[in-house]
């Protein structure tokens, strides 16, 4: 069994510990039935972290990250660190990887399961076998931009500002991710800004366009303003399949994308580098749904989207498609045949099985089973 695959994995907080717990199954099964190994290292990251060394993250885990060739993570944050500092919140733990990392190309895909078809909030015959992928840049933009803070102005008047900026390689290298996936999807990518408005966006625009045209005028391109494509998403979100954007309208129509499916309980994501000289990527996983304070330490919290991030790291990282593939078609099989967390409890119940966090996980591992 090949070992020599570094994992750092970081459970957070919340709910975080508990999702990672069923995915350490998965990673178990995987080693003992598919010689896929790791060796693992498990750290501290977010309120945790906080709580133990007085930092979001570490000095010493930022660099294990660093070495790492990929990171599992699950989630930060929560009430308990409401009244921290804002550069000691929890959450800036995973803003300093991201960074520290460069990940810039963040990978959010949007799936409705058949299963789950009327889990969504829209119309069946709307979502039936939707299957997108946002990629939204992760390092740059309004989140990261300089001048950024508040003062008193002359007028007297408390103002906050902060500054939306891009430069052209940060552009064309998450543009050229979307190509390159294009390529192994239905081969084509729509660009989102807001050209009309901001100056970003004309850039943006004017990137896209011209990578398209040196390295990729074999993927159909077309562009369109965020506000108009968080409208369509609603109206017609099969017309699309893959998609780049912005940091900030990412970070809103990746979330908009995400309800489509019906669960944030389901989704997974992958942040990823640029390639070094052997064509590795720094890459980080995670589930979107966030830590869940409300039902942390109850055994309800639905631990697919982690798994799912689990499956994105093979196929990403480490080029095991076929097991990724494995990974994904059992969460599917354990849906079609009832399995339900409370997340996913909406209509007709005649036939589920409503089920905590550990009964899905296990599952999950008895599905993998059957296949192998």
């Amino acid at each position: 069994m090949a070992s020599n695959r570094n994992l750092l994995v970081l459970p957070g907080d919340g709910i975080g510990p508990e999702v990672m717990n069923e995915v350490r199954k998965i990673i178990a099964w995987m080693g003992k039935k598919r010689a896929v190994g790791f060796d693992i290292t498990e750290d501290l990251v977010g309120g945790a972290a906080l709580d133990k060394h007085g930092t979001p993250i570490t000095d010493a885990t930022t660099k294990i990250a660093l070495e790492a060739d990929a990171v599992l993570f699950g989630s930060v944050g929560g009430p308990k660190w409401d009244t921290a500092d804002f550069s000691k919140k929890p959450e800036r733990g995973l803003l300093r990887l991201r960074k520290e990392m460069d990940l810039f190309a963040n990978l959010r895909p949007a799936k409705v399961f058949d299963a789950l078809v009327d889990a969504s909030s829209l119309k069946p015959e709307i979502v039936k076998g939707l299957d997108i992928m946002i990629i939204r840049e992760l390092t740059s933009g309004v989140y990261f931009g300089e001048p950024r803070g508040r003062h008193t102005n002359a007028k007297g008047e408390v103002e906050a500002f902060d500054t939306q900026r891009y430069t052209t390689p940060e552009i064309r290298r998450v543009c050229a991710v979307a190509f390159e996936l294009a390529r192994k999807r239905k081969n084509k990518v729509l660009s989102a800004e807001k050209a009309n408005v901001m100056y970003t966006g004309v850039l943006w625009r004017e990137e896209a366009t011209k990578l398209h045209k040196e390295s990729y005028s074999d993927v159909q391109l077309s562009h369109m303003y965020a506000d108009a494509l968080a409208m369509q998403l609603l109206r017609a979100p099969k017309d699309f399949d893959v998609i780049v954007t912005d940091n900030l309208f990412g970070d809103i129509l990746s979330d908009e994308a995400s309800m489509l499916t019906g669960s944030l309980g389901l989704l997974p994501s992958a942040s990823l580098g640029a390639p070094d000289a052997t064509g590795r990527r720094k890459a980080l996983y995670e589930p979107i749904h966030g830590s869940a304070p409300d039902i942390a330490g109850k055994g309800l919290a639905n631990p697919i989207a982690q798994t799912l991030s689990y499956a994105m790291m093979l196929r990403y990282s480490f080029d095991l498609g076929k097991d990724a593939d494995m990974v994904e078609l059992a969460v599917e099989n354990v849906l079609k045949a009832g399995y339900r967390t409370g997340d996913l409890l909406v209509g007709n119940t005649d036939g589920v099985k409503k089920v905590g966090t550990q009964e899905m996980g296990d599952a999950i591992v008895k599905e993998l089973d059957r296949l192998a």
